[in-house]
């Protein structure tokens, strides 16, 4: 039977070293690759707001997760990602992927945070003061996730 990903969506802060802790430990792993996701301090912003469907979200997420473990073959798979508001430093999300090579690690945790910033239903809200301004992934974003997707067919 195959793994199945970890996910935890959550309010609370997150704890990268914490969380890393939480990938089994299996013979077979020959790589671990990680990713952690931070508010940028762009110019004058002072926080990042995220909204999602608890539903709708951790469905995307597991499907996300899924994905990554069957096509690159992972041994363990993390995701962690906050919703709420978040000050400038603080961790949004954090990926951790365990695989018996490197490439196959480091690629599934390039797909899954590609593929989650368009897929997973997500709102953000960039905070200047009291001033927000509700913002949406990037044609970057949508590329980079296209690319991904698109070699999956």
């Amino acid at each position: 039977m195959m793994p199945t990903a970890d996910i935890l969506l959550t309010g609370a802060p997150l704890d990268p070293a914490e969380l890393n802790a939480r990938l089994p430990a299996t013979a077979g792993t020959g790589a671990v690759s990680t990713f952690t996701g931070l508010v940028r301090g762009n110019g004058a912003l002072t926080a990042l707001e995220l909204q999602h469907h608890p539903v709708l979200t951790l469905s995307a997420l597991n499907v996300i997760g899924e994905t990554a473990m069957k096509r690159f073959d992972l041994l363990a798979l993390l995701i962690a990602h906050r919703f709420g508001r978040m000050t400038v430093g603080e961790p949004i999300v954090h990926i951790a992927t365990a695989a018996p090579h490197r490439r196959a690690a480091l690629d599934a945790v390039s797909f899954t945070i590609d593929v989650l910033k368009t897929q997973a239903p997500f709102w953000k809200r960039e905070w200047q003061g009291d001033t927000g301004k509700w913002i949406e992934p990037t044609e970057e974003d949508h590329e980079q996730a296209a690319q991904w997707l698109g070699a999956m067919q």
